[in-house]
């Protein structure tokens, strides 16, 4: 009954309903690896972000090589800025508006330097191409509170003087005439004592899951409904192909022939008329002569 499978058709249907189950359970896979990725993510921000901060002197090794799980966590700072050294960031969204980010070099009492990101900029109205004013950083001795972050990637692209395309500390300290410690940069948090004028501090990351794993039960559903389609489709087809073996009256599974047209009734013998006996006979004679 369901020997139509093994045909070269249906044989490409199955091969299609396998690759496309297959692409399914991949990107289902895929988005279980955003989900696991995204909940580590959440992990270290709720862990880290408001934890007490560590003096410097615990988490110098993070600012040479940031360990992973330390990102967010906050280390206090004692030294003075260098407004000489200072870089905007450009194409810094923000809550969907376009701006800046703002670096500082920050000199320990170490002798150290490492970079403090002091906050984000709108674009400019006077001046195209960079924000209308840059606060200045507090000047002389500060204490201040950092979340660590790692370093970006170079992009290849330019920047004008006194910018910069990303967070690349090494291309940053390169403009610099002392060594900058490059493994990880400081968000600020705080600092004391305060700045006059403060560029927009940095909102906290958002410890939502989002829709991945929806979006991964999903795709493993379609492989899923694949297979039914399939299923459904090939008894279908055997459901029809009985309905037309009926039809042309070849056998069916069992061997019996079925036919579309009825068998004709044979007709009856007919009957034979029984002999009329002797006074049947006179008696129809007198009737005939009317007597």
């Amino acid at each position: 009954m369901y020997r139509f499978l093994f045909s070269s058709k249906w044989l490409g249907y199955l091969l299609l309903a396998v690759i496309f189950a297959s692409a399914c359970v991949f990107l289902g896979r895929w988005q279980m690896d955003r989900r696991a990725e995204t909940l580590a993510e959440i992990n270290r921000v709720v862990s880290n972000y408001s934890a007490a901060p560590v003096p410097f002197a615990q988490a110098r090794d993070q600012f040479r090589a940031l360990d992973p799980e330390r990102e967010w966590a906050q280390v206090e700072l004692k030294g003075s800025y260098d407004p000489s050294g200072q870089r905007i960031v450009r194409n810094r969204p923000l809550n969907g508006q376009p701006g800046y980010e703002v670096l500082v070099p920050f000199r320990l009492d170490s002798g150290e330097t490492v970079i403090i990101d002091r906050g984000w900029l709108p674009i400019g109205n006077k001046n195209p191409g960079s924000p209308d004013s840059v606060p200045a950083p507090p000047a002389g001795e500060v204490t201040a509170v950092v979340r660590l972050k790692h370093p970006e990637p170079e992009l290849q692209r330019g920047a004008p003087e006194g910018q910069l395309a990303s967070i690349d500390l090494n291309a940053y300290a390169a403009q610099l005439p002392y060594p900058v410690l490059t493994g990880a940069y400081g968000q600020l948090a705080s600092e004391t004592p305060p700045a006059a004028g403060m560029p927009y501090p940095f909102p906290k990351p958002s410890v939502e899951e989002g829709t991945h794993l929806s979006y991964s039960l999903q795709w493993f559903a379609f492989g899923v409904l694949m297979f039914v389609g399939f299923g459904y489709a090939a008894r279908q087809q055997a459901r029809n192909a009985a309905i037309d073996a009926e039809d042309d009256g070849e056998p069916d599974a069992s061997g019996t022939v079925h036919s579309a047209v009825p068998a004709r009734r044979r007709p009856a013998p007919p009957r034979r008329r029984k002999r009329p006996t002797a006074e049947e006979e006179e008696d129809a004679l007198l009737d005939a002569q009317g007597y």
